[in-house]
């Protein structure tokens, strides 16, 4: 890439990459923040780098790849199709990576590097969540160890950890995998709101029931999860999609839909008037939050004192 987009000259063959020096894996670093702040200045507060040297680099990587990575200019930073792909080879190298690293640190019996946990979000106002308290007893046994803690949905999560990337999630369960590890850790409870203009708000809900809400817009999460589960059943009807539960609230408090919110995060907005729960005492439903792990290889060492902290702190 070179200032306003230049591709990488098109009369040369394509670079055939050989071994991996840690030069290259330096160079792959900068080009994930790069991608993750959204582009060339961001990054360069991010790494505290110039933008002269930040720009040097990221040629320096297109020509050893042979591949143009993002264009930048007047219209902004974007990714090439090929650079999107270059992104995620990235993260699973970069996961590998990581995972090498704490296990040479757990030969030589100790714990050092860094652990990639990812967790669904809306879970710190739930009282029965206690990652908190799980964070602190890792961070008291193992405070080398960088934590590198990711909020993101569900299917982020399981790809995570299928590539490497993620080393411990915890999400809601919904389905399994013969190749991970699941362990259960605390459960939420969700019910239905709708927000202010919406035809059920302030209304009487005594005499409602599932098909009396099939007339009524539904705002769902996009993918697999308990909450897709119970929308089918019931035949609710999605009009909206959201990837989180922020989003789902969000669609909610316009007042064009219904959605399933965890009640401690919905109480909060119901107490301003921003949404109100629709006969809580029948629509709802419970799921169970688990930890999760690969399989195989087994955890490192700092990611298995991780698992005990987190079991310790949602037993009983």
């Amino acid at each position: 890439m070179a200032d306003g987009g230049t591709p990488v000259p098109q009369g040369r063959s394509r670079a055939v990459l050989g071994q991996l020096s840690d030069m290259d894996l330096r160079l792959l670093r900068i080009f994930k923040s790069v991608v993750e702040c959204g582009g060339m200045s961001a990054a360069e507060l991010e790494l505290n780098i110039s933008a002269s040297t930040l720009s040097r680099h990221m040629k320096d990587l297109e020509e050893r790849l042979g591949l143009v990575l993002c264009r930048r200019g007047r219209a902004g930073f974007a990714l090439t199709p090929e650079g999107a792909q270059v992104y995620e080879a990235t993260l699973q190298l970069l996961g590998g990576v990581g995972l090498f690293r704490s296990r040479i640190h757990a030969i030589h019996d100790r714990m050092g590097g860094s652990l990639e946990i990812a967790v669904f979000d809306k879970t710190v106002t739930n009282p029965q969540a206690h990652i908190d308290r799980a964070l602190q007893a890792f961070h008291q046994q193992a405070p080398d160890v960088e934590i590198q803690l990711h909020v993101t949905h569900m299917h982020e999560i399981e790809r995570g950890l299928m590539d490497g990337r993620f080393q411990v999630g915890v999400i809601p369960a919904h389905r399994s995998s013969g190749s991970l590890v699941y362990r259960d850790l605390f459960a939420e409870h969700m019910l239905l709101y709708c927000g202010p203009g919406h035809p059920l708000y302030g209304a009487d809900h005594s005499q409602l029931d599932w098909p009396h809400l099939q007339a009524h817009a539904f705002a769902g999460l996009g993918y697999h999860s308990p909450n897709m589960e119970l929308a089918h059943r019931v035949g609710l009807r999605r009009r909206a999609t959201g990837f989180d539960q922020e989003a789902i609230a969000t669609l909610v408090q316009t007042g064009c839909y219904l959605g399933f919110l965890p009640d401690h995060y919905g109480r909060l907005l119901q107490t301003t008037g921003r949404l109100q729960a629709i006969a809580p005492e029948r629509f709802h439903y419970d799921c169970q939050f688990v930890a999760m792990w690969r399989l195989s290889p087994a955890p490192s060492r700092a990611a298995q004192v991780f698992i005990d902290c987190l079991v310790q702190a949602h037993a009983g």
